[in-house]
């Protein structure tokens, strides 16, 4: 298919470019294994890789990536939990030190949630969608309350709702709850704006998201 040649031609640079200069590094990470610092929580949404955003080597950041880039509360419930699963081998095994929830402008799960497009869809239709998005359930109440369902000022605050209900989430599961406790964990939420190409960062202090320089 024409858009895995795309693909292919984009591997030729890799291999002719990228790699050598960072084989080294590869190396490293094969001698000694992973050790990143820093876990990211980001969406599916194709615009927002983190790599390419944080211009980060090979072995920096452990992410994992879905849908509004959303975290689960912590149960122990039959199931299969993905993100529950990557949360806790970078926290208990990697040991990373922070964990960023990175969401983003023009969120396509931020705004089905917002405006319950995928409501009453079955598999296929939606209707996983509409299962993972029902984490945002009680976020969504006040941000509806205070700016609608529609327009760009709803969907960015519901943007904004989405990601502090991720930190909230994390810090439901135990381990992230002591070692934050004790200072071995930092949690941080961010939001890149695609329109700008610009992080907004969340200030613990003000509780607002606040422009990068």
């Amino acid at each position: 298919m024409p858009e895995f040649a795309e693909l292919l031609k984009g591997y030729r640079r890799f291999r002719e470019e990228t790699y050598p200069r960072q084989r080294a590094r590869f190396e490293e990470t094969i001698a000694e294994g992973q050790h990143p610092k820093l876990m990211i929580i980001g969406c599916s949404d194709s615009r927002v890789d983190p790599a390419q955003i944080f211009d980060v080597d090979p072995g920096e950041i452990f992410v994992v990536r879905n849908v509004a880039a959303l975290v689960p509360p912590f149960e122990q419930k039959p199931g299969l939990h993905g993100v529950s699963a990557a949360v806790e081998f970078a926290v208990q095994m990697l040991e990373v030190r922070q964990i960023l929830v990175m969401g983003h402008g023009r969120c396509g799960g931020c705004k089905a949630a917002l405006t319950g497009s995928f409501l009453e869809k079955n598999p296929g239709e939606g209707g996983f969608i509409a299962n993972w998005i029902e984490l945002l359930s009680e976020a969504r109440e006040p941000v509806a309350r205070k700016h609608g369902t529609s327009g760009r000022k709803a969907e960015l605050a519901m943007e904004f709702a989405a990601i502090r209900q991720s930190l909230s989430n994390l810090r439901t599961f135990p381990w992230v709850l002591e070692k934050e406790a004790v200072g071995e964990l930092k949690l941080r939420g961010a939001h890149f704006s695609i329109k700008e190409g610009v992080l907004y960062s969340l200030d613990e202090e003000t509780g607002e998201f606040l422009p990068e320089d």
